[in-house]
């Protein structure tokens, strides 16, 4: 089969052709007494597409992903889909560092309730690559292989729909480049990605779209040329890389 001439012109994480979304919401708030922490935002994201939301620190960005993992009830607004429906990777690995790899996916497995659960271990192994370090306790592993198995314990259940916080924190440049190339192999396979970061240049290279939140407001969405476009077309600057822009922008926009 002659390979696809479009392939290379396309972002990372872009689909082939433009899909139904896999995962949507609409309309979400988030109220903690008399402080919004997230108004009426909205968002979605299609089948092997791979989304970033980024913002200043107490922007919301966590807020929003706990309510797409079904964490966290909304005030008000929907998510299309339910909490078993999607997987959730917290910035802190939720891995038994004293059990090995094999043991973690074990028994995360059987508390996700999976029909074979050595066969979902294999099928975890084979997935991370990690299957020559399945004997070893997770507290050996690097940094970057231990949040490669806290991945794939957010996919036990076969979910299409990845949602992660922060993935790369704490890791080193080799590190982040395994973690990414490991994501970026799930959305060639399918799979919807939404992920929060602090790194301005890992959404840059990695997303098709980014999403901008500031005090719980979504200001902008779309691919991340087109918010250095609109920072130009304000005479805002920008005119570097996404960071530039990014800041141009929040600052442009009272933030």
């Amino acid at each position: 089969m002659p390979a696809d001439p479009t392939a290379a012109a396309r972002p990372q994480g872009a689909p082939a052709a433009e899909s139904a979304p896999v995962l949507e919401a609409e309309g979400l708030v988030k109220r903690y007494r008399d402080r919004e922490a997230l108004r009426d935002v909205s968002l979605s994201a299609a089948r092997g597409e791979i989304v970033a939301v980024i913002g200043p620190n107490g922007a919301g960005k966590t807020t929003l992903l706990t309510i797409l993992a079904g964490i966290l009830k909304p005030d008000a607004g929907r998510v299309s889909l339910g909490p078993r429906e999607v997987g959730w990777v917290p910035q802190q690995p939720a891995l038994y560092r004293k059990l090995t790899v094999a043991e973690n996916l074990r028994l995360f497995a059987r508390l996700e309730k999976a029909s074979d659960p050595e066969l979902e271990v294999k099928r975890m192994l084979e997935l991370t690559g990690l299957l020559d370090r399945s004997d070893d306790q997770v507290a050996e592993l690097s940094g970057g292989n231990r949040q490669r198995v806290n991945i794939a314990i957010g996919l036990l259940g076969h979910q299409r729909v990845l949602l992660l916080d922060e993935p790369s924190a704490s890791l080193d440049p080799r590190q982040r480049e395994r973690v990414w190339e490991f994501v970026l192999g799930l959305a060639e396979a399918g799979t919807a990605v939404v992920y929060s970061t602090h790194n301005i240049q890992e959404a840059e290279r990695y997303a098709r779209r980014v999403l901008v939140l500031a005090d719980g407001e979504l200001l902008f969405t779309g691919p991340a040329r087109e918010l250095k476009d609109v920072v130009q077309r304000e005479g805002g600057g920008g005119g570097g890389d996404l960071e530039e822009a990014f800041v141009a922008f929040l600052r442009t926009r009272g933030h």
